[in-house]
């Protein structure tokens, strides 16, 4: 009896144990199509995405650490306190209304003595998760984390390395033969294998933390890695001492509660679900009221297009020419006119008199900073001040080449005291964005891309056609489109057009000089493009690396743009979007074998037409398509 009770003793420890090992919980979307699963699994934290009930996240690793030891191994489940968020909000980017609508719970989970929550939020179009550590105000505490996005067998990858920080070329990989230990620049897309689903992953309102990079784990995993991993970006090391590089590889301590960043991963059934997801802002709290009365539509946020003398053969770094830009820009209904370094040799009465003039323009006035001098917090806020007084509309900050905690604390910093001062900001030499412009809508844009500045880019068409479904995935970005002269390589005129419509960013800076911007033969169709829009549609015939098709609507106003990258590409595009009534329409083509020259045309369309395009590589095409009342 004393055996079979000791049998019956043994079975049900065994079954104990095989219950904490796989008891768990989900979150699923508001629709039910998405489903975030969380479990313990040999002791260790574990997690797995599903949409559609399949697996496009694998069962994976959740791993964080606080001051060295692994909070996520030994763990308990606790309760979920649930909560739902579905508002809506303006917007300036793909579209002008932006829905924010998913299923949250706070999942209370113990390692010994330490109480901490797992955030989830699950919407319609993916998945997100973060860490709330608790901790005293003044108690500093290491954070590092090591969690794992498995991605099913067959799945493809783009992604660039962080040797140029957020700069880099992106490349098509296959995740089952991809070795361990490369590096990834957040954000990563990925197509499953079988099917027309795409997936991104990255991170939301970074702050007060480190950046996240991805690194492969050989295994179809990314791994999340912090800063004090991450190889030092060649741009830093150029730019800075040793002694800098050894401070930031540092781990950063964090005092107080311990927030990480959301661990974002966007679901889309294909490219149009994927360039229209809003996740990353979503995820971000809205504008301080008392800094912002209307949000983004406070007075002073000014989108528009931009000119700029750098790329392009602007003539002399005087007043007289900056005032020259500024009329030329106004004569192109552009908004600002940014200026390098060059305007540190002027006296504060001369800018007076650049702003005077160009504000009597309609045009506002950006001054170029490096971020090395914006360090000292005194400095930095007396520069601010200046900028203020002169009457200086934006700021173009550059140079910051690393997303260590430090770095990112000095980005909040700015975002904040700039806001303070009605100052808009424009991020040079920057990491990816997340959301922030939610928070911050002062900040307009931010590179973090390869852009028109990347002088020895051979393929720019390869690299035109990845661009939006990767980086821009993320959020806006300041790529500089549209140069006319040998910058362009392997790409066309028209399609150097056309990208001015597909790479938005609130501030739309353009690489061409005025004077070429004015000269071209389809400068009524520039004049027109909008920096933000109320709708985009990807079309059919878009394909990562191959070409990018277009619609977007500004107001009764249509816009088809279509770029292609290096081989000849046929496209019979429908223009059904267009919607009831009869438009005016413009169209701007290639000339066959003559990429340094275009036709331009008009006609009347409706919805019933199509549109056939032959497009040789590195093609493209723009059309406009205004209402008849």
């Amino acid at each position: 009896m004393a055996k079979i009770n000791l049998l019956l003793s043994l079975l049900l420890l065994v079954a104990a144990k095989a219950f904490s090992q796989t008891a768990g919980t989900s979150v699923q979307s508001p629709d039910q199509k998405i489903t975030f699963a969380l479990s313990v699994q040999n002791n260790k934290l574990n997690y797995s995405i599903s949409s559609n009930k399949d697996k496009v996240i694998s069962s994976s690793a959740l791993s964080m650490s606080v001051d060295g030891t692994v909070i996520t191994d030994d763990v308990t489940l606790g309760k979920g306190e649930t909560y739902r968020q579905d508002e809506t909000y303006p917007w300036y980017g793909a579209h002008s209304t932006v829905r924010n609508h998913y299923n949250g719970a706070k999942i209370a989970l113990t390692k010994g003595s330490l109480n901490y929550i797992l955030d989830v939020r699950v919407f319609n179009d993916g998945a997100a998760f973060r860490f709330i550590v608790p901790g005293k105000e003044n108690v500093k505490r290491i954070a590092d984390e090591a969690t794992v996005f498995t991605l099913p067998a067959g799945t493809t990858a783009w992604y660039h390395d962080l040797n140029m920080h957020y700069e880099g070329v992106y490349e098509k990989k296959g995740l089952d033969t991809v070795k361990v230990g490369e590096w990834a620049a957040p954000s990563v897309t990925f197509q499953l294998p079988g099917s027309k689903t795409y997936l991104a992953i990255t991170e939301a309102d970074l702050k007060n933390y480190g950046g996240m990079a991805l690194q492969t784990d050989g295994k179809r995993g990314m791994l999340l890695r912090l800063p004090q991993h991450q190889p030092t970006s060649y741009p830093y090391k150029l730019r800075y001492s040793p002694e800098d590089t050894l401070r930031l590889s540092k781990p950063a301590a964090i005092s107080g509660t311990i927030s990480t960043p959301w661990r974002v991963v966007m679901i889309a059934r294909d490219l149009n679900a994927l360039v229209n997801n809003d996740m990353v802002h979503n995820l971000c709290p809205p504008p301080d009221k008392n800094l912002f009365p209307q949000g983004i539509k406070t007075e002073w946020i000014k989108p528009g297009p931009a000119v700029w003398k750098y790329l392009d053969d602007g003539g002399e770094s005087t007043v007289a020419n900056m005032k020259e830009f500024s009329r030329m820009a106004a004569e192109l209904g552009f908004k600002h006119n940014i200026l390098e370094g060059f305007w540190r040799k002027w006296s504060d009465d001369e800018l007076k008199d650049l702003v005077s003039y160009s504000r009597k323009k309609g045009v506002e006035i950006w001054l170029w900073e490096h971020s090395k001098n914006l360090w000292d917090e005194r400095a930095r806020h007396a520069f601010f001040k200046r900028c203020h007084d002169l009457g200086i509309g934006g700021l173009k900050l550059d140079f910051f080449d690393h997303e260590a905690k430090d770095v990112v604390d000095l980005y909040q910093d700015i975002l904040k005291e700039t806001a303070e001062l009605q100052l808009l900001v424009d991020f040079h030499g920057a990491n990816k964005p997340t959301g922030q412009e939610r928070s911050w809508p002062n900040e307009l844009t931010r590179e973090a891309v390869k852009g028109m500045e990347a002088s020895k880019l051979a393929d720019r068409a390869g690299h035109n056609v990845t661009l939006p479904f990767t980086r821009f995935v993320a959020g806006h970005a300041e790529y500089t489109p549209v140069h006319f002269g040998e910058r362009r390589k392997n790409t066309s005129w028209t399609h150097q057009i056309a990208t001015a419509a597909i790479f938005s960013a609130p501030l739309l800076t353009y690489a061409a000089s005025p004077q070429h911007l004015l000269s071209n033969p389809a400068v009524a169709m520039i004049k027109s493009i909008p920096s933000v829009w109320d709708e985009t549609i990807v079309l059919p015939g878009s394909a990562i690396g191959e070409a990018a098709a277009y619609a977007r609507r500004k107001g009764n106003t249509w816009f088809l743009a279509v770029i292609n990258g290096t081989k000849t590409l046929t496209l019979d595009i429908s223009l059904s979007f267009l919607g009831e009534g009869t438009f005016e329409s413009m169209e701007v083509r290639d000339v066959k074998n003559e990429p340094a020259s275009l036709k331009v045309t008009t006609g009347v369309n409706s919805k019933k037409d199509r549109i056939l395009l032959n497009l040789e590589g590195g093609g493209g095409f723009i059309a406009r398509f205004t209402k008849q009342p």
